[in-house]
């Protein structure tokens, strides 16, 4: 019998997974929930097994996810991004099970998922960090700690949860009297999300880069680095755009962060793929910020310049094998951009677009073009999860080369029914700041102009959505 892996996600990451696991000659498990039940990842896996009408909340039921993989005989569980994937509690309950987790040990997730924790790690290791704080207590007294903070460092500060993550559990405390009304709040609403009610406060380092580091260990300690992302184009602390490699970093200050990032994982014994993010200061400054214990959507763009599969490595290196490279095999080329293809509507605040139908999907292709999705003609988008529908990745040997290459795919890339960024998008590639490598993370909140876009109207794209819906009714009830 072949090797069974479970997929304890959905969509695209699902996919990917899949993919990966059908690629090494094994059997992929999808899992799903009812609002899923017409997702594509479901249909491309070996087999499929529904854990109950959700939404959400089966995908993150720890006892159903294990039951289901112990019932399909799979011998380890790929958790992919969100969802279980940081979980500790999972990871552990993979490891009492005798069941595989495809990431790093339930302690090193415990360790660097308290983000004082990890703090704490890494400033015995040396490793450069923000200005903040331990846990602070609560009620009056942990708000004294807090002001007392702020009128050592000074405005800007930055609340956030203990046990936060993806851009959730933080507050931007502009004084000391705004500090004093958002205390109590962001503690209830830590609770609310992590059931933790723990914060701390960091020093907020003024429209930094966000910048991430790709590392992959294996179970001797060997860890390698596979080069480094900007992330800074974001919305609401969600990431929109990804680069490979880092623009404006000299190659210095790459070789530089990317081996502190190594340093990073090894403090930690860390094992499996990994992502150690930084804020990068306009002097040329970085300060350690998380690492998150996961594969991330963007690691595409690595994957990109790199050639080297980043999931299927993840796979070998769980079911026993060693790293087949090592840093001076990495070679980076070229440039690599990720842009989030989402059902939002960018002109209403990125509000989400589910449960609208997709009536026209034409997708991009050609040299040096990746997409990683599973929308198709005729699918309703649920509700009920993320807005993300497709990634769009695009390589070229000049950053020039690759946004003229987006450009175009994005020109030829057609969405019918609900709103999506990618007029968004073709407004940032023409913005002369973007194009030039000008942006950190106030970029959205400094160029106004993005969303001074009209909805797609030309000729191509009208005439692909008629026939479009010619084929799939017998009639055309598009109105041009």
């Amino acid at each position: 019998m072949k090797t069974k892996i479970l997929v304890a996600n959905r969509g695209e990451i699902a996919i990917r997974i899949i993919r990966a696991i059908q690629e090494l000659n094994y059997e992929a498990v999808a899992i799903y929930e009812t609002p899923d039940k017409d997702s594509k990842h479901i249909r491309i896996a070996d087999e499929a097994i529904w854990l109950g009408d959700g939404p959400r909340c089966d995908y993150l039921n720890i006892d159903k996810v294990i039951n289901a993989t112990i019932k399909s005989g799979a011998v380890a569980i790929h958790p992919g991004y969100g969802f279980l994937a940081e979980n500790a509690d999972f990871a552990r309950a993979c490891e009492d099970a005798g069941i595989i987790f495809i990431g790093p040990s339930s302690d090193a997730i415990d360790k660097l998922g308290n983000k004082v924790m990890a703090r704490t790690i890494m400033a015995e290791a040396g490793i450069p960090m923000v200005p903040g704080t331990q846990n602070l207590k609560a009620g009056e007294e942990g708000l004294e700690e807090a002001r007392e903070f702020g009128r050592k460092y000074g405005y800007p500060i930055m609340l956030k949860a203990t046990s936060g993550g993806g851009g959730r559990g933080i507050r931007r405390v502009e004084t000391e009297k705004e500090l004093g009304e958002q205390y109590e709040i962001a503690r209830a609403e830590s609770q609310a999300a992590f059931n933790d009610d723990s914060v701390y406060l960091e020093k907020v380092v003024v429209n930094p880069k966000h910048i991430e580091v790709q590392i992959i260990a294996d179970s001797t300690g060997h860890t390698v680095h596979l080069g480094t992302r900007d992330c800074s184009i974001q919305r609401r602390n969600q990431k929109l755009v990804e680069i490979a490699p880092a623009f404006q970093l000299t190659p210095e200050q790459q070789e530089d962060i990317s081996q502190t990032a190594v340093q990073a994982a090894k403090a930690a014994n860390y094992f499996n793929a990994g992502t150690v993010e930084f804020l990068f200061d306009s002097d040329g400054s970085y300060y350690f910020m998380e690492i998150n214990t996961r594969i991330q959507v963007e690691h595409t763009v690595s994957e990109m310049i790199t050639g080297i599969d980043i999931v299927r490595t993840q796979i070998k290196l769980a079911l026993g094998k060693e790293l087949l490279f090592g840093q001076d095999e990495v070679q980076l080329r070229g440039h690599a951009v990720e842009l989030r293809i989402n059902a939002e509507d960018p002109k209403n605040n990125f509000m989400p677009e589910g449960g609208k139908t997709v009536r026209v999907y034409r997708s991009p292709g050609g040299y040096g073009v990746r997409l990683d999705g599973f929308c198709y003609q005729g699918y309703t988008i649920p509700q009920v999860y993320d807005s993300l529908l497709v990634k769009l990745t695009v390589f070229g040997w000049s950053w020039h080369e690759t946004v003229d290459r987006l450009r175009r795919c994005l020109n030829n890339f057609v969405i019918s029914g609900p709103k999506t960024t990618i007029p968004f998008f073709l407004n940032l590639l023409d913005e002369p700041d973007f194009q030039a490598g000008n942006f950190d993370t106030s970029f959205l909140d400094t160029h106004d102009n993005l969303l001074n876009y009209e909805e797609d109207a030309s000729e191509v794209n009208k005439l692909a959505r008629l026939i479009a819906e010619i084929h799939q009714k017998g009639e055309n009830t598009y109105a041009a």
